[in-house]
Formats: C-alpha cells, structure tokens, sequence
C-alpha cells in the first residue's frame, strides 16, 4: 500500500539521517538502528493489516444491510433509501383589465383559462420521491389548485422510472405511470420552475397548461459522444388535452421525439428538438372550457424547441442569458358539437399554429429580468360555432410579456410580472401580477 511505503521510507530517512550526523563511526549504533526500525516497521504492517481487514468488514456489513429482510412475507429494508418530501407555496396577487379571456378561433381547456384575479394560492404542490430499490424509482406529486372559486386536488405526477441497476441496456430509460411528458421543452417542468409567472401562450390553447396523460415512455441515449443526443416515443390513454375522455380502455395516443445538443467553448450550451404527438378523442370527445362544446376526432400535434444559455463569467449562477423559443402546430380532423346552443355536430378539418420565445438575463445571482412573445394563428375556426368560438375574422391571438424576479435562494423567488394580451381583436387585456414561489423540504434538481 502507498500508505505502508510512504511511512517506512519516511522513518527510514528520519532515522538513518539522524543517526548518520551523531553516529557515523559507530558500527555498533547503526546496527541497533536498523534493527529498531525493523521493528517498528514490523508493528506498523501488523497495524495496516488490521485496519484492512476492518475496512473490508465494514463494505460487507454495509451491502448485507442494502439487501432485503423478508419478515413474514413482508420485506423490510433499512433507511439507505430516505424518501424525499418537499412542498412548494405558489401564490400571486393579478390584476387585469379586460373580464374575458376568451381566444378568438379557439376552445381551451380548463386550465386554459386565466386565472380568477386578486389574491390566490395558485399551484401549490406536494411532492413524495424516492428510490423503490436499486431497480426502481418512484414519485408522486399532488397539486392543490383553484377553478372558479372551487379548490381542487389533482393527481399531477405518480409514475416509477427504471435506475440503471434494472439491467437495461446502456442508455436506455423506462418511465410509466402519469407523468409530465417529453412532448416540447417546458412540458416536462413543473410550473413553479417556469422562468414567467404563466405559461406560453400556446401551451395554455394548445395543451391546456401540460400534457400529463397516463402512460409508458422509452428513452434512448446516443453513443455520439461530446453531442448528447436522445430519441424516445411513448404510449398514452389519450384522456388528458389536446385529446379526450378516452373509451377508458387502450392506448388512445402515442409520441416519438429527438433532441440534441451540446457546448460552445466553456460558456454557452444550446440544445433543440422534435417531438410528434398523435391521437384520438373517444367517444364523449374533448370537453372545451365551456362544458358544452365538445370535438370527437383525430389530432396530430407538433413542437419544435430550442434552447441556448451564454455565462459570460463562465459560472451561471453569477451571471446568465437564456433564450427559449418553441413552435406548435395541430393539424384535426373531425366534429365539433355545441350543446349549449343546440347545434349538432359540424364536420371539421383544418389546422392551427403558435409560437413563442423568450429571453430571460440574470445580471447578478439574485436577480433577473426577462421578455416573452407569443402568438396564435388558425386556418379558420369551425363553421357555426360563433357562439362558443369567438369568430377570428383573421385575427392573431398575441401576448407580450416582462418580469423581473428576485431569488434569495433557491428556495424562495418573488416576481413581478406585466402582460398585455389581444386575444381578441380590438380586447386589448393589460395585466399585473405579482408572485411568490417558496419551496419548504426536498426538491429535485431542475431540467436543463
């Protein structure tokens, strides 16, 4: 052992040197100092060995711990896997100038929708993680929301993912259960991480705030050395938006995707995808906000994203930019019905597009501002819907968007933001908010 050499050598030179400076003529005395050290290096290996052989005790008795206690058919293990709680506070005050929210050419789901204004508890979120076992992970996330002045809790996230101890081939991940899908960039984030206080304008029309269906999802890393790159696709029941109530059996939608990405030098990263998403309605159909409007038919949805960062300090966490931008397109073909004003079903085809990007820079580690654009576009709304679908009249649903966020830790964030919205032509919406993001407990690390 290195350890062994380096204390022999070094009591060899202490000794011998003193011993040649006092003792150099005496034959006798050098004798009796080598024989001394002898000894001592005798004492020393003895000493080493024993420590060995505790170390080795030790890494034994910590696996025979990891394995499994089966104690009447019920298998204990010890705590080598804590779970992970954590619980995230999201508030905001809002003020707007405009009493609907309504999105000329389309129907969005519920949680479309603008929120109520004044004082609200937002999205709070609970969340419950840990690893099964060396095969397994498994996580879980309640969220606490408010619809209409009615508070909710949704089942958001409660999916197992596969460790690579589950013998998968190399690079490859398995994740099934409900989950924030690979479908675009800021789908697979929970809100709270989101860079503004609300989501892009298209995820609120076209994916009705995320897509978290139940389903299974494959992931495949690339051998493509320095450049990461991934593929994927997954099965899903097709319940959640853009799609609806499904015949509660089967698979009712299905995705594939690939991205790709890298460094620049040490102080710029960038990366880009594609990510296709296709299904169908079943028979009850895609329920819009307004319950009564319904679609039963085919949806093939698209995004494109891309995301690059620049440190100029070569450390993010004292200065960074980061620019976000993401491109949809749906493409339907089916029926709408409207219900409420007893229309029955109208045959429909066409298609529909959006976009947005954002530029947020932090100039010091607490604090940031940042800018975001977004718009809507529509081949043209159903035919005899007026009533339920804010005739367009080929106008381009638009958001603009400024913040500034002030970030004690990375547990706690107030943020001050400004939109103005036309969703509507000549219905200009000017709105305020001002928000709070306090995480108490674990939380995981945030996606790139």
């Amino acid at each position: 052992m290195f350890y062994k050499r380096f204390l022999t050598n070094t009591l060899l030179v202490g000794v011998l040197g003193v011993g040649s400076i006092a003792y150099a003529d005496d034959e006798e005395n050098i004798s009796q100092l080598r024989q001394e050290l002898e000894e001592i290096k005798a004492i020393y290996d003895e000493k080493i060995r024993e420590l060995e052989m505790r170390l080795e005790a030790a890494e034994e008795g910590q696996v025979a711990r990891q394995e499994p206690v089966d104690l009447g058919g019920r298998t204990v293990r010890d705590n080598t896997f804590n779970p992970s709680i954590g619980l995230i506070l999201n508030g905001a005050y809002r003020e707007f100038s405009s009493g609907t929210s309504e999105v000329a050419g389309f129907a969005v789901g519920e949680d479309g929708e603008r929120d109520a204004g004044g004082l609200g508890t937002e999205h709070t979120e609970f969340n419950f993680s840990a690893n099964v076992d060396d095969k397994f992970f498994g996580s879980t996330t309640f969220a606490i929301a408010e619809h209409g002045g009615t508070t909710e809790v949704e089942l958001e996230e409660a999916y197992l993912s596969a460790l690579p101890g589950a013998g998968l081939p190399d690079g490859m991940g398995i994740k099934f259960g409900r989950a924030l899908w690979a479908i675009g960039y800021l789908n697979e984030q929970h809100a709270h991480t989101d860079d503004f206080a609300d989501r892009p304008l298209p995820y609120r029309v076209f994916m009705d705030h995320s897509y978290n269906d139940d389903g299974l999802q494959f992931t495949q890393l690339l051998p493509t050395g320095d450049l990461f790159t991934e593929i994927g696709g997954g099965v899903f029941k097709g319940q959640d938006f853009p799609f609806g109530s499904s015949a509660g059996t089967g698979i009712g939608a299905h995705s594939y995707f690939v991205r790709t990405g890298g460094d620049i030098g040490l102080t710029q990263t960038w990366r880009v995808g594609a990510y296709r998403l296709s299904g169908e309605t079943g028979p009850s159909g895609r329920i819009s906000n307004e319950t009564n409007l319904t679609f039963v038919g085919d949806v093939d949805f698209d995004v494109f994203d891309l995301r690059y960062t620049w440190a100029p300090t070569g450390n993010e966490r004292d200065q960074e930019v980061t620019f976000t931008a993401e491109h949809f397109s749906r493409d339907e073909s089916g029926t709408y019905a409207d219900g409420e004003n007893s229309i029955s079903a109208t045959d429909y085809t066409g298609s529909a597009s959006g976009w947005y990007s954002q530029l947020t820079y932090k100039f010091n580690p607490r604090m940031r501002v940042g800018a975001r654009y977004g718009e809507l576009e529509i081949s043209a709304p159903p035919s005899g819907l007026s009533g339920s679908l804010v005739d367009s009249s080929g106008h381009k649903p638009t958001s603009i968007s400024l913040m500034a966020d002030w970030t004690n830790s990375e547990f706690s964030r107030i943020r001050l933001q400004y939109n103005k919205e036309e969703l509507t032509a000549g219905a200009v919406d000017h709105q305020w908010m001002l928000q709070y993001v306090m995480s108490l407990g674990a939380h995981g690390a945030h996606k790139y």
